[in-house]
């Protein structure tokens, strides 16, 4: 017996000795597997700099720890149905975001059936707006900034001179962002969004995304040309569609449900846009092309007055500062203000064809043209009605023309799908910039036909829900 142990002994010494050495005879240091830290929830923690590939599974949750960076060269991968937590306790100054440097990408690709989730980290009842920072996506095609020019919310780095038109930053795909969107200070620019996009390429794609109660805007594109399809903009503090510094991309399909009695103290609205804060000059112009929006927001008479939250709403269309932003088959309901047309060179974009609004329906709206800084109210009014558009107002008492779904305005468990025999079935205008091949000519105005594409994946109730 003792024979028989020693010879086991000294087989297994061999083996060991054998699985240690390389071709050349030299021997290797053995790697122990690193054990990912995890919070007193059992959460693994991200935090810092994200300086390999990797990747996020379903069967782990994970806990944004202030501000994380993908860097450059490197892919965050994270599987359907994965759950990301983002830590409301300022972490050196900062709350949990995730951003996505420039050269780095992001394939979060989930599926109706299993979504990949933002969300804050406080419990069910507990959650709230700008509980956490949010997504940043910063790409390499064109903005028109000086190279100089700083990020806001204070991310580290700045525009320089990319011109990449096709960079590609990943894949955004059936994903909620839940409870981002924070104002980090006092200071001017300091906001962070629920997705915040800077400079980013039409290689990306981003479509089914739902952000809710963000703290400030639920999107901003700062620059770029990438396209989206299918976002949904529930409950946000601050504007639903901003767009500034040469933002150029195509976005079909998009709705927004907000709740009337919170909006920010900067005034909210459903579309903002800007060339910049100067309403310079500077190329490429801010000239989105926005196509079938359903805007929802009150179902009464729309108020001026300041709610729960820290402002009041003003715009559906604040369309100032030299934007060349285009609007085409958008249905907009219940804003006190429905068309903004602020300072001459939006004016002018306007009348050269620039700006170009086309088959969109401003329901009970209670001042639906207003005109701003030397622009006059007639002259906002003269443009929206030029026939070639065939843009309508439909007053309040009139609503019910439009055939909408009874629970379109349940905060909870909204249904967008169109009433059989609603107007808003047919009518879109093509013409102009709508003729852009990235469109679907869908015949209806609005985001909904007869299909309901934010069935399975969406969440109008993640206060309460459970993760």
């Amino acid at each position: 017996m003792k024979f028989l142990k020693k010879t086991l002994l000294l087989a297994l010494c061999s083996l060991l000795v054998f699985s240690c050495k390389k071709d050349d005879d030299t021997t290797t240091t053995v790697v122990p597997v690193k054990t990912e830290e995890k919070d007193a929830a059992g959460r693994i923690i991200l935090r810092g700099e994200i300086t390999q590939n990797k990747t996020l599974v379903a069967t782990e949750k994970y806990i944004l720890q202030g501000f994380v960076y993908v860097t450059s060269g490197f892919t965050l991968t994270i599987e359907p149905g994965t759950v990301v937590f983002g830590d409301n306790v300022a972490t050196a100054g900062t709350k949990g975001t995730l951003i996505i440097e420039k050269g780095a990408k992001i394939i979060a690709e989930g599926t109706a059936a299993r979504p990949i989730v933002f969300t804050s980290n406080q419990p069910k009842g507990s959650r709230n707006y700008g509980d956490w920072g949010g997504v940043v996506l910063i790409g390499k095609a064109k903005a028109n900034q000086p190279a100089a020019t700083k990020y806001e919310g204070g991310i580290r780095g700045e525009y320089g001179t990319d011109d990449v038109a096709n960079d590609n930053s990943g894949v955004l795909k059936y994903v909620r962002i839940e409870f981002a969107g924070i104002a980090l200070s006092t200071a001017a620019n300091s906001e962070l969004n629920g997705l915040t996009m800077y400079g980013v390429g039409n290689g990306t794609k981003i479509e089914y995304v739902q952000v809710s109660y963000s703290g400030d805007d639920s999107y901003e594109w700062f620059g770029g040309n990438v396209n989206c399809k299918y976002l949904v903009a529930h409950r946000g503090f601050d504007d639903d569609f901003d767009t500034d510094h040469g933002y150029s991309g195509r976005i079909q399909f998009a709705v927004s449900l907000r709740d009337k009695a919170f909006a920010d103290q900067s005034r909210s609205n459903a579309f903002e846009s800007d060339n910049d804060a100067a309403g310079s000059t500077l190329t490429p112009i801010t000239s989105p092309i926005f196509a079938n929006i359903s805007v929802y927001t009150n179902d009464g008479t729309p108020s001026t007055a300041t709610g729960s939250g820290s402002g009041a709403y003003q715009s559906a269309m604040h369309l100032r500062r030299n934007t060349s932003i285009s609007i085409f088959n958008t249905l907009i309901v219940g804003y006190p203000e429905g068309l903004r047309l602020d300072g001459v060179p939006a004016f002018t974009n306007a009348t050269s064809g620039g700006l170009d609004l086309r088959g969109i329906v401003l329901a009970n709206c209670t001042l639906p043209f207003v005109g701003a800084n030397t622009v006059t109210t007639q002259q906002t009014t003269d443009f929206f009605n030029e026939v070639v558009r065939t843009n309508s107002v439909v007053p309040f008492t009139e609503l019910g023309t439009l055939s909408l779904n009874a629970n379109v305005f349940n905060l909870t468990t909204p249904n967008f799908l169109l009433q059989a025999g609603s107007l808003l079935l047919s009518g879109a205008n093509w013409t102009g910039k709508g003729a852009d091949a990235f469109f679907e000519k869908v015949a209806y105005k609005g985001a909904f036909g007869t299909t309901d594409w934010t069935t399975g994946w969406t969440n109008f109730n993640p206060q309460n829900t459970d993760y």
